[in-house]
């Protein structure tokens, strides 16, 4: 699956996006992002929001099918 970063989580993982591996939940996931990159993230990732091929992600314990791109979006500011 595709990783993909914007805003402050991209500044956050040093990268626009990135590979992981299909078959895992979006809270592993989770884990696995923070492993690789550091608390900087972790603290992003606590507060983003994210999409799954485009759909917002409301079971974060479901497994991910091969071939999705997750998009995570941290808080936006401004109007």
């Amino acid at each position: 699956m595709t990783v993909r970063y914007f805003a402050g989580a991209r500044a956050a993982a040093g990268r626009t996006e990135e590979t992981a591996s299909a078959g895992r939940s979006l809270d592993e996931l989770v884990v696995e992002l923070t492993a690789r990159h550091g608390e900087r993230l972790a603290v992003v990732l606590k507060v983003a929001s994210f999409l799954v091929d485009g759909v917002t992600c409301h079971d974060r314990r479901a497994p991910l099918p091969a071939g999705v791109t997750i998009d995570v979006l941290p808080p936006f500011a401004g109007g």
